[in-house]
């Protein structure tokens, strides 16, 4: 498995848990779990590009 393939995928899947939690009452947790998942997007694609 490539590495930073995990990350990127895992941080897809959070980032999208936090784009859906924007509409609810927690919208400040949403934007905290959105770009923590940002964040693990960029590393793992950072991961993914370096180690080709």
């Amino acid at each position: 498995m490539r590495e930073g393939l995990i990350p990127a995928v895992l941080g897809t899947v959070v980032s999208a848990s936090g784009a859906k939690m924007l509409n609810s009452k927690y919208k400040l947790v949403g934007i905290g779990v959105l770009g923590f998942g940002l964040a693990h997007v960029i590393l793992g694609a950072i991961d993914l590009v370096e180690h080709r």
